[in-house]
């Protein structure tokens, strides 16, 4: 068969997968336990289709998954502050509200048999967030009692556990907590924290204290 005659059909299946991706990420988010077949009617194929691209559901909450990490890792390279503090508040807003977008496929990614997944596929942020800490620990901006592999998994834990606990009733309050719980663990202060958020809210730039 002509090479001109398999390319679109390449592109229409990359396309349709594309959008069966986005179609079970929303229904995912709405019920953690969608089904197969809620996610293919949602999406307007025949569970035979939706086969046609994944083997079983775990195989497409693990592509979710992968997916929903290449946004977390574009985040995590466009983050342009210019020190350490101001690094790290910029990351964990921006990464928490993209997270408040996909909860519970986000809440699904940190569960135990996903984590090596979930682990592998955001190796560019953990990658981002080790050197912050490092830039902040030998600027003298973060605590030094620590390592700094220490405090970064202080940090990745700390996000873990507010993920899977959110509270659905109240996101903008668990938002605005994940970003001061990783700000005191960096080793600033209530005051500091309120006076680095206060600026971030104000649109200013962060206090270079």
């Amino acid at each position: 068969m002509p090479e001109t005659a398999v390319r679109p059909s390449r592109r229409d299946a990359v396309r349709n997968r594309d959008e069966l991706l986005s179609c079970a990420q929303r229904e995912i988010a709405r019920d953690p336990r969608a089904s197969l077949a809620t996610i293919a009617r949602a999406a307007g194929l025949t569970r035979r289709a939706l086969y046609g691209h994944f083997a079983d559901r775990d195989a497409l909450v693990r592509a979710v998954i992968e997916r929903g990490a290449e946004r977390f890792n574009a985040i995590a390279l466009g983050v342009s502050a210019s020190e350490p503090l101001a690094e790290l508040t910029e990351l964990t807003t921006r990464l928490w509200q993209e997270a408040s977008l996909v909860h519970a496929s986000a809440a699904i990614a940190l569960e135990e048999r996903y984590l090596t997944l979930t682990a592998a596929s955001l190796a560019p942020v953990r990658v981002r967030l080790a050197a912050i800490v490092e830039s902040g620990q030998r600027t003298g901006r973060m605590r030094r009692d620590i390592s700094a592999a220490t405090l970064t998994r202080l940090i990745e834990e700390t996000a873990r556990t507010l993920i899977v606990r959110w509270d659905e009733q109240d996101a903008e309050a668990t938002a605005q907590l994940a970003v001061r719980a990783v700000l005191s663990i960096a080793g600033l202060s209530w005051q500091d924290v309120d006076a680095r958020l206060s600026n971030v809210d104000k649109g200013e730039a962060p206090d270079a204290r």
